[in-house]
């Protein structure tokens, strides 16, 4: 069997970095994934999955991934493959436009990564999504709340979606060391927070940006990822005298090592799809702190902690706990690391090549 992943691109995000840790696995297990790119900018993730030769990439330019004539340039990888497996919007319409014009026998599948989009949010988009996801043989919906909430936006039949939860990639994480950080002598003086998430709405560091202003001098935070946001949260930190307890750590993919070297992985965010860093934070021997919101409390209740939203108070106040109690502070990691395995990409990687082999077998 045939695949062809298609996506805007390889940028940060958790769709991209799903793909970057299943194509490999669906490869090793027989299926012959590949890859189809809007946009083939050079990115980390990108260029981490050509080294590891596992696949063929293809792209479509270097322009704007909604760009409408990128539909013509998609239409002959139809006809090359059993099933293209499709991630995010433009990819969504693009496709399903492509494959009415090409009259195709490939199947398509579409990916629901989140639980918020304007689309779901707008009455018309609404109809004009039904039209647009009818060529679709499948939806996976990758949390119990992205699969209620599309259920309810399409008015679909339930035997067009699968709910399959996102993994990451446990024993990569296991096996990972700590690393040191020349930037940081005497590290053995700091404890260090962690928050791994891109500078874009919903993401909220600045909260956890705030609690260190109730926190000891020697708290300290790493933040790591790029995005739109970043100037507004640097001039944040000058703002509020913090530039010297706030690393910006930029896009990094030794994320595996970063977490085993810190001492508390955050994820402050104002909703979630299903995320992939939170379930790294859990699998990470770290306690994890997140925003009890959606697409994280799901993940994290009983578990994790949890603080509301915007409540930098709450947040440093589960900071303090965890590093005045030892005891406490082994607990929270030995639950969070339970959680995180029932979080395996092993698993979501079985469960899609299940579907793939049903959608393929249907007439």
């Amino acid at each position: 069997m045939k695949v062809l992943h298609l996506i805007n691109n390889l940028a940060t995000g958790g769709a991209e970095k799903l793909i970057l840790e299943t194509i490999p696995l669906q490869n090793q297990a027989g299926i012959s994934s590949d890859l189809l790119l809007l946009n083939g900018n050079s990115q980390p993730f990108l260029e981490e999955l050509r080294k590891q030769n596992c696949c063929q990439i293809f792209s479509l330019g270097k322009g704007s991934v909604y760009n409408p004539f990128l539909i013509f340039k998609i239409i002959p990888y139809l006809k090359k493959y059993d099933i293209i497996h499709v991630h995010l919007f433009p990819s969504l319409y693009f496709a399903a436009i492509a494959k009415t014009l090409s009259f195709s026998n490939c199947k398509l599948i579409f990916t629901e990564h989140s639980t918020s989009n304007k689309r779901i949010r707008n009455t018309f988009y609404s109809q004009l999504d039904r039209i647009f996801y009818k060529p679709y043989s499948k939806i996976i919906t990758i949390s119990d709340k992205v699969d209620t909430l599309i259920k309810n936006h399409l008015k679909s039949k339930n035997d067009k979606f699968q709910l399959i939860q996102n993994g990451v990639n446990i024993q990569k994480i296991n096996d990972a060391n700590s690393i040191d950080f020349p930037f940081l002598p005497n590290r053995e003086k700091y404890k260090i927070l962690l928050q791994v998430s891109s500078f874009q709405y919903p993401k909220d560091q600045k909260t956890v940006i705030k609690s260190l202003k109730l926190l000891p001098n020697n708290v300290i935070l790493f933040l790591v990822g790029v995005g739109e946001l970043k100037l507004e949260c640097e001039d944040f930190v000058k703002q509020e005298n913090l530039f010297n307890r706030v690393f910006f750590l930029g896009q990094r993919m030794d994320v595996p090592n970063l977490l085993k070297s810190v001492d508390i992985v955050v994820l402050s965010s104002h909703y979630e799809g299903l995320s992939l860093s939170s379930i790294e934070g859990m699998a990470s021997g770290k306690p994890f702190v997140a925003t009890n919101v959606q697409g994280l409390k799901e993940v994290v209740i009983e578990a994790g902690l949890l603080f509301e939203k915007n409540d930098d108070l709450e947040l440093s106040k589960h900071i303090l706990n965890l590093l005045n109690n030892t005891e406490y502070y082994q607990s929270v990691v030995e639950k969070c690391r339970i959680r995180a395995n029932s979080y395996d990409i092993n698993n979501t990687v079985k469960q899609t090549i299940v579907l793939y082999n049903q959608v393929n077998h249907e007439k």
